[in-house]
């Protein structure tokens, strides 16, 4: 269901995460650019250009590894039974 998907408390992890998407998201606002996003790929922050993010899609395959890495780190029941 929708709503198991962060259902879990954030943890200190997710607040250092998000303090350095917003810091990245800030720094390139305040330097004039536009059209992009904070993100981070392969412990790097980065700015992606939204065109390219919007003209992606992404798949995970529910019997995965990345499926089930995510599973383990919100806590969440593994539901394909």
């Amino acid at each position: 269901p929708t709503y198991m998907i962060r259902s879990v408390p954030a943890n200190a992890a997710d607040s250092v995460y998000c303090s350095i998407l917003s810091y990245n998201a800030v720094h390139c606002a305040f330097a004039g650019y536009t059209g992009y996003t904070s993100a981070w790929v392969n412990g790097k922050g980065v700015m992606l250009p939204m065109a390219c993010i919007a003209n992606h899609i992404a798949r995970v395959d529910p019997n995965g590894r990345m499926w089930y890495r995510l599973l383990f780190t919100t806590f969440q029941p593994d539901l394909s039974d």
